[in-house]
């Protein structure tokens, strides 16, 4: 099959399969004519690669389960490997949420004392100097 309908099959842009080419991801036969040629496999391989970078993982990770990609993933036994990198990536995502939530309080503190210091500088006219001086 032709990348236009692979493309169509899987959701994944001609610009993606591509790139999955490039890095190695996704083999492809050259045609005579110079088109790329896919097999009715990397349909799978293609969902497999969404699937784990949907979850974080990187294409050097996803290199490592090359053997793994054109088939049902879910229907293979649990690579260790696999379970390691996950645990890796939901480690580091916490560790981004306690940033980001820190960050969340350090922005809302702010933004209390800019609003405190607004709404002091903004007295009613009968407390401005001017009004002061007049009476």
């Amino acid at each position: 099959m032709r990348i236009g309908e692979l493309s169509s099959r899987t959701g994944a842009s001609a610009r993606s399969l591509r790139y999955y080419e490039q890095h190695g991801l996704l083999p492809t036969v050259r045609q005579p004519n110079g088109y790329r040629g896919y097999p009715e496999s990397a349909v799978q391989r293609v969902r497999n690669i969404q699937a784990m970078l949907s979850v974080g993982f990187s294409v050097e990770e996803i290199r490592a389960f090359t053997d793994c990609l054109d088939d049902d993933m879910r229907s293979k036994p649990i690579s260790p490997l696999a379970v390691r990198l996950l645990e890796e990536r939901l480690r580091q995502l916490d560790e981004r949420i306690c940033r980001m939530v820190n960050l969340r309080v350090r922005i809302q503190r702010q933004l209390e004392q800019l609003r405190h210091r607004m709404n002091a500088e903004q007295r009613p006219c009968t407390e401005h100097k001017e009004h002061e001086e007049a009476v």
